[in-house]
């Protein structure tokens, strides 16, 4: 059974919106205050227009290529199914991550309102997962109508604070000039750690490329939904942090667990904790279902090419949705979400997004074509995301690089249990014989762990040819 064809592009806009605003804007600007202090506010310009460029490289990708799977289907596309599912793999692992850090942040955010015992916290969070799982197993047209709710509520507060917020520096602008100055009171040192964090805050766009499959006119709708929830996006954070930080010393931000709360109070007074509150109830409850509903496809894709286990392939009778993974993933965010550490799964999810975007970012110069489409800066966007990718890769912790590392590593075995039997003895010959590997490369027709040699020539190769045509 096929996946119902039932997102519009409206719809994928906001699941594109929705993921992306979530726990992030709530909790992020106190954690780069105390790092950077007012000079976060250039951060997030910075990190957004790092977000726009790989979103970008995304929505060109998904026009070459309009299947079910994203970064996974691009990747294998442009080269071969193992370095497909390295991507999927550590994307997968990536989104898996968000889902209990959704889950935990939902219950703190709730606390707030509502003082919780340790089981009813444990409650909470088994209802809020299992609630999420079950609107996405209901169907995508469903789902995809709950996350345009959401998004809409969810971006309520925010442009509330920032109308409110503006107001009052156009009534009191000697505020706003006293919280910014001195605009870089900690120097540059963490600077780097500070935009890595704020990065996260931005990523969602790829899962706006999972779902593809079931996306109406997937060619244009995916590449148009990007360009507008990236803008869309960007607009509200970079308003409602110049707003947080015009309003609140960023010393009180630094010592918040709460920040647009803070902000809410200072405006709205105790009415501003109720607002802010729930809008932030509703932000994490959008993202993690938009999470849901990109990572569930992403398995799926990778279970149907035969590289993850069968039962993620499984379609529900009725609903024509992945129940089977979703229902995994639900079990595994619950876990997480009790024994997981909130920062440490943040920034272990930024390392392994950063790597399936490298990926992806290499498959955009292999898969474009001038004779098909004439898409501005298709020549420069890759390159650009590659050094994007880098950076954020060589900007994280020691343990994340470490961590990450292993767990990439991890998914090869995975791989060669799940690949096809026939690859498995085909690669064992080409590793026993010299003469098979040289043959293979003069033929350029690797279809099994083609090495890294083989990957640099022929992304050299098709910088050297812009109108290079993509592999059939």
């Amino acid at each position: 059974m096929e996946l119902q064809r039932g997102l519009s592009e409206f719809d994928l806009t906001n699941i594109i919106v929705g993921a992306i605003v979530g726990a992030d804007i709530y909790i992020a600007s106190a954690l780069t205050a105390g790092l950077v202090g007012p000079f976060s506010i250039v951060l997030w310009v910075v990190a957004g227009l790092f977000a726009a460029t790989i979103a970008m490289v995304f929505a060109y990708c998904s026009y070459y290529v309009p299947r079910v799977g994203g970064p996974f289907a691009y990747v294998s596309e442009a080269f071969d199914d193992f370095y497909g599912f390295l991507t999927g793999w550590s994307m997968w692992i990536a989104e898996l991550l968000a889902l209990p850090v959704f889950a935990i942040a939902f219950t703190n955010y709730l606390q707030a309102l509502v003082a919780l015992t340790p089981a009813a916290e444990i409650a909470v969070r088994v209802l809020f997962i299992a609630s999420l799982t079950l609107v996405n197993i209901a169907g995508v047209r469903a789902a995809g109508k709950v996350n345009d709710v959401l998004t809409l509520i969810k971006l309520a507060p925010l442009l509330l604070l920032i109308v409110a917020g503006l107001g009052f520096f156009i009534i009191q602008p000697e505020i706003l000039i006293t919280n910014y100055t001195p605009l870089l009171p900690l120097g540059l040192d963490n600077a780097a750690h500070a935009l890595v964090l704020i990065f996260w805050a931005y990523t969602g766009f790829e899962l706006g490329t999972l779902p593809a499959g079931e996306v109406k006119d997937p060619q244009k709708a995916i590449p148009r939904a990007i360009t507008i929830g990236m803008l869309i996006v960007s607009l509200f954070y970079i308003l409602t942090n110049f707003v947080l930080f015009g309003l609140v010393n960023w010393t009180g931000l630094e010592q918040s667990t709460v920040p647009l709360v803070v902000a809410g109070t200072t405006l709205f007074g105790s009415a501003g904790v109720i607002i802010m509150t729930v809008g932030a109830l509703f932000s994490v409850s959008g993202s993690n279902e938009s999470g849901m509903l990109g990572s569930a496809r992403l398995a799926y894709a990778m279970a149907i090419d035969g590289l993850f286990p069968r039962v993620f392939a499984r379609v529900h009778p009725r609903y024509g949705t992945p129940y089977m993974v979703l229902i995994a993933q639900g079990v595994i965010a619950f876990l997480l979400s009790n024994i997981g550490n909130l920062s440490r799964l943040i920034s272990f999810a930024v390392l392994t997004l950063a790597f399936s975007f490298l990926l992806t970012c290499f498959a955009l110069i292999v898969l474009r074509d001038d004779r098909a489409a004439k898409l501005r800066g298709q020549h420069i966007l890759p390159l650009a995301g590659i050094a994007i990718c880098l950076y954020l890769l060589f900007s994280t912790t020691t343990f994340d690089k470490v961590a990450g590392i292993l767990v990439i590593l991890a998914g090869i075995p995975i791989y060669l249990y799940y690949s096809p039997k026939e690859d498995i003895h085909h690669l064992k010959a080409l590793f026993l014989s010299e003469e098979a590997v040289l043959q293979r490369r003069l033929e350029a027709k690797e279809t099994y762990l083609a090495n890294l040699l083989g990957i640099i020539h022929t992304v050299a190769e098709w910088l050297g040819r812009p109108g290079g045509r993509r592999r059939g």
